[in-house]
């Protein structure tokens, strides 16, 4: 029989999180994800009521700040993980060493990149996106101006957010990230609806509610009391050693999330040579996709924290018990969210008036995606959340590209270009992608090399 963990040396009497502290770490976690995943939907539905040279502008150019935000992204998961693993060995002073120069990592790569983008973004838009139309193009270059402003806001806010999660408190970044986006909305509608601004309206909504999401959580985070304590910053000077520690998780992370974005975009590529039908189909599907993933997600990152503690206490065993315990908890969340939306989808594209035949191709795709994503997609990703916090972030990232190359881009593009299934060939691609990470991530932590990494 495989021992996924020692049983006999789990004190379930004294464990770090207790059933009680696990759900205030992780509901708040998969609230927020749902939440940013529906204001994400109302928010291009407003902006596609200006016309469609707005929407095709947003489109364009937000596909690069994802790719950029990503980046933000794998810095915050090397905060989480740091910090967390100072924290479970007991050593808060250490913990909040790391998050001053997680600061100012972030600070220089945010700026850095923000100046880079708004100094060449002529150039990199006709780079990116080619011959469009002028208007598009006007309107591209004024939005990727205004929102590359917000870039050293938002890498702030993901930072802040992460050295909350590391101390175990998912609840305050959940609140805040809920205001900022009502923000971002009802920004929306004074300056787009009221004002007529636009696509410039739209862009100075989005800067605005990360300003106010940065200020917010790094005004809390400067109060004394707390797990991890940030003042003084003009005092902060760099701690190269450190620097380095958390760059070895953010780098491989970051890599990991930008190759995932290019090749979605080579997909993309793809399903547009296939006709507006399947384009439209596709985007639904996309949609709905991402919102019945988002409470895994959120559990994936909860994981990272309680792996991370569980480390730095040298609690190897309780480590293992949580991941497999988080990803029983993510199984039942996919599978219920999986129903839920599966039941939605029909009503949606109702209301959202979809042509017959763009509903008929997403339902069709959506049956497929609710059989085999309650499956499939937990092994893939959850415990691949758990080992990285160990600081098996190389692994991962190999894995994790080759994987998603191979089988996502790769097969899918021969689906749809050779055998002719349409975009369902996408997600034949990405089945397979699941299927065969999943059969990794569980042969690799069977094999208990991840839990050998050492991070601080």
């Amino acid at each position: 029989m495989i021992k996924l963990y020692d049983k006999s040396r789990i004190d379930k009497e004294n464990l770090l999180f207790s059933g009680k502290a696990l759900k205030m770490l992780l509901i708040p976690l998969m609230v927020e994800q749902l939440l940013n995943s529906l204001m994400g939907m109302i928010d291009t539905m407003m902006v596609s009521n200006v016309g469609s040279e707005a929407i095709s502008a947003v489109s364009l150019v937000d596909s690069i700040n994802t790719l950029v935000i990503q980046v933000f992204a794998a810095l915050a998961a090397g905060a989480t993980i740091i910090c967390s693993q100072y924290i479970g060995s007991g050593n808060r002073e250490g913990s909040n060493r790391a998050a001053r120069q997680i600061v100012l990592t972030v600070v220089t790569i945010s700026t850095t990149l923000t100046l880079l983008c708004i100094v060449f973004r002529n150039p990199l838009l006709e780079l990116v996106f080619g011959e469009i139309e002028p208007e598009v193009m006007r309107s591209s270059q004024i939005y990727f101006f205004i929102t590359a402003l917000s870039y050293p806001f938002i890498a702030l806010f993901n930072a802040g957010s992460a050295i909350y999660r590391a101390a175990g408190d998912a609840k305050y970044p959940m609140k805040v990230s809920v205001i900022s986006n009502l923000i971002n909305i009802a920004g929306n509608a004074i300056l787009i609806f009221g004002l007529h601004m636009g696509v410039t309206g739209a862009a100075i909504s989005t800067l605005l509610s990360r300003l106010f999401c940065t200020v917010v959580i790094f005004y809390r985070l400067s109060k004394p009391g707390q797990e991890i304590v940030l003042n003084h910053y003009l005092s902060i000077r760099p701690d190269f050693p450190l620097i380095l520690k958390i760059l070895a998780v953010g780098v491989p992370s970051g890599i990991e999330n930008g190759m995932f974005q290019f090749g979605k975009l080579a997909i993309q590529s793809t399903v547009s040579t296939l006709g507006t039908t399947a384009i439209a189909a596709q985007a639904l599907t996309v949609i709905f996709e991402n919102v019945n993933g988002v409470a895994g997600i959120g559990i994936g990152i909860g994981l990272m924290t309680v792996v991370g503690q569980a480390i730095g206490a040298g609690r190897k065993e309780e480590a293992k018990y949580y991941i497999v315990k988080l990803s029983w908890y993510a199984e039942i969340a996919v599978l219920f969210s999986c129903l839920f939306v599966f039941a939605i989808c029909k009503p949606a594209m109702w209301l959202a008036a979809t042509e017959p035949e763009s509903a008929k191709l997403c339902f069709q795709m959506m049956i497929a995606i609710t059989i085999v994503k309650p499956l499939v997609w937990v092994l893939s990703f959850i415990p691949g959340y758990g080992m990285r916090a160990a600081g098996d972030v190389r692994f991962s990232m190999v894995t994790a590209t080759c994987t998603m190359w191979l089988c996502r881009v790769a097969l899918a593009v021969f689906c749809m270009r050779v055998l002719h299934t349409g975009p369902m060939g996408v997600w034949i691609g990405m089945f397979a992608d699941w299927t065969i990470r999943g059969i990794i991530f569980s042969v690799r932590y069977l094999s208990g090399k991840w839990i050998k990494m050492r991070m601080i």
